[in-house]
């Protein structure tokens, strides 16, 4: 069967989470921090990020949007069809949280990559967590405008990514109570089933 390569902390949790709903036949791989740098993980993703998804035949898909793509064609009912507008709107809500929001916290976790002096990366900090409170009031609103249960009114894999920007919240200065509705959803999610056992494949904890 497929192998998900995951690492605790990141992003990699939510196709895992999707795994762990659909209780896909793929199995889960996690590697100790760092180990994403190693020869014989860049064998596999010479980019040295996770996800990835290694089949029998040794393809290898990356990214987390394309490996969920793949998981709702393949072992997902007909709610997962792109040509639904579920499906339409999963993957509009997958490409803005994977290509800006996530991108975004480039000035959180590497400000060093944007700027040389401890000024100029404090700057890239401060305009980091300027623009991320924008995607959190977006992301905020978007979910309370749809019920407030599911991030686009029906539980979908957009949610499982939601969950983990949800969890970085806390990694920085900003605070998820200023978003009642994202709290809230992060409190669910942590209540699922699902959810509680990707976490525990993953070694992580929930944080709500």
């Amino acid at each position: 069967m497929p192998t998900l390569h995951t690492m605790p902390g990141t992003c990699s949790l939510s196709p895992n989470i999707a795994v762990a709903w659909m209780d896909a036949p793929v199995k889960i791989h996690t590697m100790a921090y760092g180990d994403h740098k190693k020869d014989d993980y860049l064998a596999i993703n010479p980019k040295g990020k996770v996800p990835a998804l290694k089949f029998e035949n040794g393809d290898v898909l990356t990214e987390a949007a394309a490996i969920l793509s793949w998981l709702g064609a393949a072992h997902g009912s007909d709610s997962y069809a792109r040509d639904t507008e579920l499906g339409r709107k999963e993957a509009e809500a997958l490409s803005y949280m994977t290509s800006e929001v996530h991108a975004a916290y480039g000035g959180h976790f590497g400000p060093q990559n944007l700027a040389e002096t401890e000024s100029g990366q404090a700057e890239v900090k401060h305009k980091t967590y300027k623009t991320l409170a924008g995607h959190y009031d977006r992301m905020n609103g978007i979910l309370s405008d749809n019920g407030g249960e599911w991030y686009l009114g029906k539980r979908s894999f957009a949610d499982t990514f939601l969950y983990v920007l949800t969890r970085w919240i806390a990694q920085t200065p900003l605070s998820i109570d200023d978003y009642p509705a994202l709290k809230q959803h992060l409190l669910r999610m942590e209540a699922d089933r699902g959810v509680q056992i990707a976490l525990k494949r993953q070694d992580m904890e929930a944080i709500g």
